[in-house]
């Protein structure tokens, strides 16, 4: 369950192939139904650089993304076309004071900066 904790996640599709946007359909339905209820999800059809070869219409994609109330771009990782418009229309939607509070409240990890207290140096501190 790598997105248990999430506040949000960007489900990406081919543009370029019609099967990737059923499966992003299916990872879409996993998020709504496994993640936290307040999870923001992203559609981002990608590789909008190729747009001579698209099988995938703005259209039927955009209508999902609405009916399924999730964020849409379409983006290219290529050229970075709206790559930035769509983090910022995440970042804008996201609850900060509930991030904000989520994060002290979260148990703290491994210390890396501290140097070991044990005086094997080839030991495991795991």
């Amino acid at each position: 369950m790598y997105y248990r904790n999430a506040n949000c996640a960007v489900v990406v599709y081919d543009i370029t192939q019609s099967s990737s946007l059923t499966r992003a359909k299916a990872w879409v339905k996993e998020l709504q139904h496994q993640a936290n209820e307040n999870i923001i999800i992203a559609l981002c059809g990608n590789k909008l650089d190729l747009e001579a070869s698209r099988q995938v219409d703005t259209e039927t994609a955009e209508a999902y993304a609405k009916e399924a109330g999730l964020l849409f771009y379409e983006a290219s990782a290529k050229t970075g076309d709206n790559v930035t418009e769509l983090f910022t229309a995440i970042a804008k939607k996201l609850p900060i004071d509930q991030v904000i509070n989520r994060s002290r409240q979260a148990p703290k990890g491994v210390d890396l900066s501290k140097p070991s207290s044990s005086s094997h140096s080839s030991s495991c501190n795991c």
